[in-house]
């Protein structure tokens, strides 16, 4: 059986949607799927591992990485820096892993103009009561922090319209189920069916 290259998968959400615990479930839930690991100019948070969580890195290095052509997209975010390796994901999808990124809207928009056969998901809250109520629970930050953070999730969900698939995470395992249906659904097209089992369909159709 031949090895048909992975497919990229962006996934956005605005903070509070559950993008980063539905991802993690997804990956230990679908051996061959991958998450990519992206570069930030953000502090380390405690209990973070650099090279698992992000690759820290100083805003010098970054910029400089940026100059040389390193990432496939790059975007600023609440003063931040964060990026993608362009060799990693190259590597890992030639390799026939399936690959997520978990990035912005601007970031989402980089990667289609670069690799125009990506798929794309996006993560809404089921209302913005839930939205709140999941951001205040944090209670690591101040009510004008929180209100920034829904205005920003405002204008992050406007850009919905430009994926290819929307998830509500209302219930988590639904929304669990329907990112896994995406992923096996994909798995399933022409192309990738005739790459893998080109053999197979040769041979059906002798005679």
């Amino acid at each position: 059986m031949t090895q048909a290259p992975g497919t990229l998968y962006i996934v956005s959400a605005p903070s509070g949607a559950g993008k980063t615990t539905l991802v993690k479930a997804l990956i230990d839930e679908i051996d061959t799927l991958r998450v990519s690991v992206s570069h930030t100019t953000r502090p380390m948070r405690p209990g973070e591992i650099d090279g698992v969580n992000y690759h820290f890195t100083s805003r010098e290095q970054f910029i400089k990485q940026v100059g040389e052509g390193d990432f496939l997209e790059h975007a600023e975010v609440f003063g931040n820096l964060y990026g993608t390796s362009q060799t990693t994901v190259e590597q890992t999808l030639a390799a026939g892993h399936d690959l997520i990124l978990e990035i912005d809207w601007q970031g989402a928009q980089q990667v289609r103009r670069a690799l125009p056969q990506a798929r794309s998901v996006f993560i809404l809250p089921p209302s913005r009561e839930a939205l709140l109520q999941r951001l205040s629970n944090r209670g690591q930050d101040s009510e004008e922090v929180i209100a920034a953070r829904m205005a920003q999730a405002t204008a992050e969900m406007s850009h919905y319209v430009e994926y290819d698939y929307i998830v509500i995470n209302d219930d988590f395992q639904q929304a669990l189920d329907e990112l896994k249906a995406i992923l096996l659904g994909n798995r399933l097209t022409l192309a990738r069916q005739q790459a893998l089992h080109h053999r197979l369909l040769s041979a059906l159709l002798s005679e």
